[in-house]
């Protein structure tokens, strides 16, 4: 272990696309803090996991990496629309935020689409992404339930779920 808190875990060891591995270089990530070690193999399989660890340990850039993983490796099965397949649930509006910029940067080469719902602002927006199409769904309780009652996006493709603080969603 390093004296910046990082694991021997290089993420270029982990046999991860080369798009994921361009945007973990962009980051300027090489080695895994040690959330991203202990999960990122076992997420990587795949298979459930629950982690929890200290505000700005890498847990987003975890479970965000092992998502992208998932969805370049198993394509959809698609009727000619494009249903979220990762949702991604996050208690505040500042968080589900934080997760879509994290998202963008190590996602910015995979091709995939990433949309976001939160309450207070751009409801139309949000809704015309959303609805137009994307692979990643991040957002809040509020706005997420509000657009899947109208029926802007189907579950019925979601083969990632991950529910962020979530501890937090019953505040």
């Amino acid at each position: 272990m390093s004296e910046n808190h990082l694991s021997d875990l290089r993420f270029d060891s982990l046999q991860l696309h080369e798009s994921i591995q361009a945007g973990i270089r962009d980051a300027g990530f090489e080695f895994c803090t040690p959330i991203q070690a202990s999960t990122l193999p076992i997420a990587l399989r795949p298979s459930d996991v629950a982690g929890q660890a200290q505000t700005g340990t890498g847990k987003t850039a975890a479970f965000l990496v092992a998502a992208f993983q998932r969805l370049l490796t198993n394509q959809p099965e698609t009727d000619g629309t494009r249903q979220p397949r990762v949702f991604v649930l996050a208690p505040t509006r500042e968080l589900a935020v934080q997760i879509a910029k994290d998202a963008e940067l190590l996602g910015k080469h995979t091709g995939l689409i990433v949309g976001l719902a939160y309450g207070g602002t751009d409801y139309e927006k949000q809704r015309n992404t959303i609805a137009n199409g994307v692979d990643l769904l991040i957002g809040t309780p509020g706005r997420i339930i509000d657009y899947f009652k109208q029926g802007v996006f189907k579950l019925d493709q979601v083969q990632v779920a991950i529910l962020d603080e979530a501890d937090r969603m019953f505040d």
